[in-house]
């Protein structure tokens, strides 16, 4: 593991034409089954888009449920059924084979911030991430809209997409992401439940995410808790310059 530190002017130069790149690739992406990516956006002119707790448990709770083919009126009747009793034998029935279906996608890591969140996902099945991240915005926005009273656009235009094809990036993004509460200076990522940061270092047993990748690169939580501690100074750099260059 090691950092890489470059002068200012260096910095500054493969910045932007790291950023001419992304932006190219960015309009570019294709989504392949197997392949990685960073998925991110933000609330509609930077407000706000989870006001409580609640709304934090909602949107977790539609990347679980929107993980699959299931159809809306499916996922009605098994709540309606449901109301807070034991559910009745036809909506078990159906609850069952719902879960079994196979998902549209592996969820690696996540981070939901007040205004905005990161996901990072492997694809599984054809144009999974697409299928998925309509349901998940639409789902989403449309609880909040009626929660709030308001209507419209929650979010920044139609979700960012980057295709991860480095490892040694993935590595670090899987860090950017899991802490990126702390990214943002806004606290320590241990104290922040909205993100994936928690189960990966099993201090919680989230079932929401797939931590293979971090069980077989590092062999114990403590050194994955190193390699977060050791890139994240070079991560902090690239996102104060980040935000110089596009302001």
């Amino acid at each position: 593991m090691f950092l890489l530190f470059l002068t200012e002017s260096s910095q500054f130069a493969n910045l932007k034409l790291a950023y001419l790149n992304f932006f190219v690739k960015m309009r570019k992406v294709k989504f392949q089954n197997g392949e990685y990516y960073h998925i991110y956006n933000r609330g509609v002119d930077k407000r706000e888009v989870f006001m409580d707790d609640k709304d934090f448990i909602r949107f977790l709770r539609g990347m679980r449920e929107f993980n699959n083919k299931s159809l809306h009126k499916q996922r009605i009747f098994i709540k309606n059924r449901n109301n807070g009793r034991e559910l009745s034998s036809e909506a078990s029935e159906l609850s069952s084979r719902i879960v079994g279906l196979p998902k549209f996608l592996e969820v690696i890591s996540y981070c939901l911030n007040s205004n905005h969140y990161h996901l990072l996902l492997k694809q599984k099945a054809d144009n999974g991430i697409e299928k998925f991240m309509h349901k998940l915005g639409l789902g989403y926005t449309n609880y909040f809209n009626k929660k709030y009273s308001r209507s419209g656009s929650l979010f920044q235009g139609t979700y960012k997409a980057i295709h991860v094809k480095n490892y040694g990036h993935l590595l670090k993004l899987l860090v950017y992401v899991n802490c990126n509460y702390e990214v943002h200076n806004l606290g320590k990522a241990e104290n922040w439940a909205w993100s994936s940061y928690l189960d990966s270092i099993r201090k919680r047993n989230g079932t929401l995410c797939d931590f293979g990748i971090i069980r077989e690169n590092f062999k114990t939580v403590e050194e994955f808790k190193e390699f977060c501690d050791e890139v994240m100074p070079e991560i902090k750099i690239n996102k104060k310059l980040q935000k110089y260059l596009l302001e």
